[in-house]
């Protein structure tokens, strides 16, 4: 039983360590977004490109907000999970829903700067690999917890 304590432990803690990185990158694009400035790519893709097209907003609303939100709701989620008894019942499978909701989003936003914009943005190229962790980790989390659970 200790190693699916260690297990579990080493789920959340890598769960909340990749909201708190996707924090940092949204947070650095709504920023940039908000306040234009040259971002920092050195010389990789074109982050200005990217962030200053018209698919970086849904109804006015900057899309890295509201990636800065999903890392955002999914951190708060994680730790509140063991200090509020719904949370701890339910923490695990609202990550996962959000993470799911982040991954499709993403995948559209990638097809669009590939196919449409043509230019790579890094951060956002991170933002998606980011995501797309937290779903198969949160994914795990949810199966531990709701399928294996005895």
């Amino acid at each position: 039983m200790e190693a699916r304590a260690t297990t579990d432990r080493w789920l959340y803690w890598t769960v909340a360590a990749l909201s708190l990185l996707g924090l940092i990158v949204a947070g650095y694009l709504t920023y940039i977004k908000w306040f234009p400035a040259a971002p920092f790519c050195t010389g990789v893709g074109d982050c200005e490109a990217v962030n200053t097209s018209i698919y970086s907003e849904v109804a006015g609303i900057p899309v890295a907000l509201l990636g800065a939100l999903a890392y955002a709701a999914i951190l708060i989620a994680l730790l509140l999970e063991p200090r509020l008894p719904l949370a701890g019942e339910w923490g695990a499978l609202f990550g996962f829903g959000v993470a799911l909701a982040g991954v499709l989003y993403s995948a559209y936003l990638t097809y669009i700067e590939i196919a449409v914009i043509r230019k790579i943005c890094p951060y956002c190229v991170t933002s998606a690999v980011v995501i797309t962790l937290i779903w198969v980790l949160a994914g795990v989390r949810v199966y531990r917890k709701w399928l294996t659970e005895s």
